[in-house]
């Protein structure tokens, strides 16, 4: 029998799809090896969104090759898309398919290993107008299910080389995510999250569909989902059929992250988003009174070229009256090949590394007052992963639907169920749990846990 190992770099969306190479290759009576053990045929799905990205992805393709010079060494992702002849160039590596045409990654392995010439596979992802089904019916990771609904990404903000190695927005059929959600559910999947590279922009490319559509068609038709969640949507697809949507939902989660990039209008601008600060503020207090109480969390580029002490303080201010409950804080990082790298006036390293401490420890301190807001109330938590930093080997930590990261008494049967959980103590980055009692499942008997 065959073996293969994956490594994946990147995004959800990147894991999501080694999953779906994975289900290609199981499906060809391959084994699954841990990357660090010696497989035939390693794929590495790179991740390209930082030059940084680009230099991490070289150093884990070198890793498989040293570890079996004999293994056929298979190279994916963004990093392979946008600069395949660079990937080529290393030595060792036989075959480089890019984010499109997965399903031939198998075919190309089975010619190489008769022809020992080396296949580049990468197309122009520009010219790419439909959605690759890449269907995962379960995940290695048995808590939570992504699903992915959409690729590609039409905005182009000065920053980012995405839709350079993804290609513009392309939509999953609604039947083909319907059906996938339904397997998910039927698996076992207490949650879902939808993914893609512009989640919330899916049926933009669409004639009579869109994305509030597939939310409330994933709530009405797919039996037994109790918990949905966005992994993403930006300010702009904040549209009022959405926000009601979410009013009438009782499976939305209460958490959205709302990416923001910066809290000044002139940056914003610079960045080219496609928003101000006003029109951002206005979503939130709309998705707040459809919401009430959602955890708000969002990311933010620090150092971006020709931000002023005024622009960060701006950025600083807006984060801290708006209330957002975590942010995910990068210092700006030069993207070989984007308008922004180009940019005069860089911010010097040490100003930006002061700037993101200012940024985490505000963080630090919304998420405490967020968290503080839910002591002694009951939450649903879907147990994922035992706390092993506790001598206390029967904690588990979860998140609950509004994310907050909970550890409580819990045991081994119970991972992957919702399960209701008393916050006694409220804290970040962990809040402290009691277990109460576990929800709506006829296999687990009635349990209680030594507390």
């Amino acid at each position: 029998m065959s073996s293969v190992a994956f490594h994946t770099l990147g995004c959800k969306v990147n894991h999501y799809e080694t999953e779906a190479i994975w289900q290609l290759f199981e499906k060809n009576g391959y084994e699954r090896k841990e990357f660090n053990s010696a497989a035939d045929v390693y794929v590495i799905n790179t991740c390209t969104v930082t030059n940084s990205g680009d230099r991490k992805s070289r150093q884990v393709i070198r890793r498989a090759i040293r570890k079996n010079p004999d293994a056929v060494i298979c190279v994916t992702g963004c990093y392979a898309q946008t600069s395949p002849s660079e990937v080529m160039e290393i030595p060792g590596v036989d075959i480089v398919v890019g984010t499109q045409d997965r399903e031939k990654m198998l075919g190309y392995i089975e010619q190489y290993q008769k022809e020992r010439e080396p296949i580049n596979g990468v197309g122009n992802i520009m010219k790419t107008r439909v959605y690759e089904e890449l269907e995962v019916p379960s995940f290695t990771d048995r808590t939570r299910a992504s699903l992915k609904i959409q690729e590609g990404c039409n905005n182009f903000c000065t920053f980012c080389i995405i839709p350079w190695a993804r290609g513009l927005l392309r939509s999953r059929d609604p039947k083909s995510v319907l059906e996938q959600a339904q397997k998910l559910v039927d698996a076992g999947y207490k949650e879902i999250v939808l993914t893609g590279i512009h989640t919330a922009g899916y049926g933009e490319d669409m004639k009579d569909y869109n994305f509030a559509q597939l939310l409330r068609d994933l709530e009405s038709k797919v039996i037994g989902l109790k918990r949905l969640r966005i992994s993403s949507i930006e300010a702009s697809q904040v549209t009022d059929e959405v926000v009601e949507v979410i009013d009438k939902s009782k499976v939305i989660a209460r958490h959205l992250h709302i990416p923001l990039q910066a809290g000044s209008n002139t940056v914003l601008k610079r960045m080219r988003r496609k928003y101000t600060t006003e029109f951002f503020a206005e979503k939130i207090e709309h998705l707040r009174k459809a919401l009430p109480d959602f955890a708000l969390t969002s990311d933010v580029i620090v150092g971006f070229p020709g931000e002023t002490e005024e622009e960060f303080q701006e950025t600083y201010d807006f984060i801290r009256n708006l209330r957002f409950s975590e942010l995910h804080v990068f210092p700006y990082s030069k993207r070989t090949g984007t308008p922004a790298a180009r940019m005069k006036d860089q911010v010097p390293d040490d100003v930006k590394h002061h700037r993101v401490k200012q940024l985490i420890s505000l963080s630090n301190q919304l998420a405490k007052e967020y968290a503080s807001r839910y002591e002694d109330e009951v939450l649903e938590v879907i147990p994922e992963e035992p706390f092993k930093k506790d001598a206390n080997d029967n904690y588990w930590v979860g998140y609950t639907d509004n994310y907050l990261r909970v550890k409580f008494p819990a045991t081994p049967d119970m991972e992957g169920k919702l399960v209701r959980v008393k916050i006694k103590q409220s804290g970040y980055p962990y809040n402290e749990g009691q277990f109460v009692r576990v929800l709506d499942d006829d296999q687990l008997e009635p349990h209680t846990v030594n507390l």
